[in-house]
Formats: structure tokens, sequence, C-alpha cells
């Protein structure tokens, strides 16, 4: 069966950098688009970034565009999210799921999540 497992996730203060990991097993990784998502407290899920096949293409919410880099190793079977310039706004609970952001925001396949707190 899929399953997938998030670490990484820390405390850090502002302007501080993370870097996500999502492990994932039970389907051939290679052949699917990786996505990460995202919850804040008291909020609905929020897309955040996705990754084709190959990793050739990348796509970004514009709330993260320019600080988030998302990649992966297929060799490896694992998902990345580095953060950089995080800001308060980006603490959630971050989630990497299996397909793209309309499988994963519909309720695809994703793991139990990784805790991200930015603050002072």
């Amino acid at each position: 069966q899929v399953q997938l497992v998030e670490s990484g996730g820390d405390l850090v203060q502002p302007g501080g950098s993370l870097r996500l990991s999502c492990a994932a097993s039970g389907f051939t990784f290679s052949n699917y688009y990786m996505t990460w998502v995202r919850q804040a407290p008291g909020k609905g899920l929020e897309w955040v970034s996705t990754i084709s096949t190959g990793g050739s293409s990348t796509m970004y919410a514009n709330s993260v565009k320019g600080r988030f880099t998302i990649s992966r190793d297929n060799a490896k079977n694992t998902l990345y999210l580095q953060m950089n310039s995080l800001k308060t706004e980006d603490t959630a609970l971050y989630y990497c799921g299996k397909g793209g952001s309309s499988t994963v925001l519909s309720g695809g396949p994703r793991g139990q999540g990784t805790q991200v707190t930015v603050s002072s």
C-alpha cells in the first residue's frame, strides 16, 4: 500500500530555513507527479508545490514562489521541499501527496505530516 512519511519539520525563527523530506513506498515513485500541501491552524488545506515525474517541471503557489524549492530523488524514492526565508505565515502542518495538486487536494494519498513552526 502507499506509504508517505514526512520529516524535517521544526521550530525556526523568521528568516530561517528548513528542508522537508518525504519517503515514499508502495508504488512506483518515478511514475507520479508529487505535491506538497499544508494546513495552518484553523484553516483549510493549501497547495504549496508540485513536481513532475522527472523533476524537470515545478510549480509553486504565489505565497512561496522564490522562497521554496521542490525536488525529488527517484533513485531514493524521496521528495524534498527546501524552505528559505521562512515567515510566520508559513507555520503549518506540511504533507506530501501522491499525484498532482487536484488529486491531493481532493483527498488523494498523503502522509501524516510534519509540523513547521516559524516564530521568534
